[in-house]
């Protein structure tokens, strides 16, 4: 039983270490320059004077929806280990992790959710920069969180705590 928890407990940091980086770091989309551009902030470099040139992205409401549907999972992820953690040791034998099972597939739904917007309204969301380019590896990232999320979640839910 304490490998297994082990085992659980590892993969939801792994989980949360992937959607870290999947949210914060800087490469959601990859111009064809060598340049990225992340959720927060449009970083380009200007040959010219040899700097970064950064701007707020842009207004976009899609990219605003992959924003908040990202740090929700980000908070949903948190939220499920904290409670797990709680109800490991306070519940009683016997019980299931439902709460924290649930808490895990909705972060599942909504990386799933801000990634396939991400994917399906790039063209809209890239509109002021040039063509070209391809996906990140934060945007590959968080498509590797979405299925380890969804496992994680049906695991807590047939998890049944033991002595």
């Amino acid at each position: 039983m304490s490998l297994l928890l082990l085992v659980v407990s590892a993969l939801h940091i792994l989980i949360l270490i992937l959607l870290f980086v999947a949210t914060l770091d800087k490469s959601w989309w990859t111009l064809p320059g060598k340049e990225s551009l992340n959720l927060w902030y449009d970083c380009t470099w200007n040959n010219e004077n040899k700097t970064w040139a950064c701007s707020n992205v842009s207004e976009n409401g899609w990219l605003k929806a992959v924003q908040v549907l990202m740090v929700l999972s980000l908070i949903l992820c948190c939220l499920s280990f904290i409670l797990f953690m709680f109800q490991l040791y306070t519940m009683r034998r016997g019980g299931l992790f439902y709460a924290t099972g649930l808490c895990q597939l909705c972060t599942s739904v909504a990386v799933f959710t801000g990634a396939l917007i991400y994917a399906i309204h790039v063209e809209e969301i890239l509109a002021k920069h040039p063509r070209g380019g391809s996906f990140g590896y934060c945007f590959a990232l968080a498509w590797v969180a979405f299925p380890l999320a969804l496992v994680s979640g049906i695991i807590y839910i047939h998890l049944r705590k033991r002595e």
